[in-house]
């Protein structure tokens, strides 16, 4: 039950950050992507599952708050947790930048990704070249954002389960 609550508080407090201050401070006009740095941040941290089930809980919320096609972030989303999950078996020495270029590396395939799968479905439209610029500001977006949230989201992974949590 707490595990519930602390991911929905999580999920949610994410979520009204990314649709009401953040999009007020964009960066030559590409806002942040709080959900991906929050289902990296859970996978890098708990695993594989817990990355896929904060990914698909994140994306399927933004999906359904939004007006956006129902499916394709919850998708991205979880995929991309359970990828980040199963790559934090590979991290062999901690580094305080790590969470940041996993954030930033993470981000970057999880926007590709969403618009590729747009695209394909007919949902998005417009020049490959301005969406490379989008992922590559997203993901310094969300890198520059990971040293802030990092500390918070780390609490929360651990209070959400009293096993063993990675240190980064």
């Amino acid at each position: 039950m707490r595990r519930t609550v602390i991911l929905v508080a999580v999920i949610v407090t994410a979520l009204l950050l990314q649709t009401t201050v953040f999009p007020e401070l964009t960066f030559l006009g590409v806002k942040p992507e709080l959900l991906y740095l929050v289902t990296v941040v859970f996978a890098a941290l708990r695993g594989p599952a817990e990355g896929a089930v904060v990914g698909f809980v994140s994306g399927l919320s933004q999906d359904f708050l939004l007006n956006t096609p129902k499916g394709i972030t919850a998708l991205t989303l979880t995929m991309l947790g359970y990828t980040i999950g199963l790559a934090r078996q590979y991290i062999t020495s901690p580094s305080p930048l790590l969470p940041a270029f996993l954030v930033a590396v993470g981000t970057a395939g999880g926007v590709a990704f969403q618009r590729v799968v747009a695209f394909l479905l007919g949902e998005e439209e417009g020049p490959f070249g301005y969406v490379a610029k989008v992922v590559m500001l997203t993901a310094l977006y969300g890198a520059v954002l990971t040293p802030i949230f990092y500390p918070v989201l780390r609490r929360a992974a651990a209070a959400t389960h009293a096993g063993r949590v990675v240190r980064f």
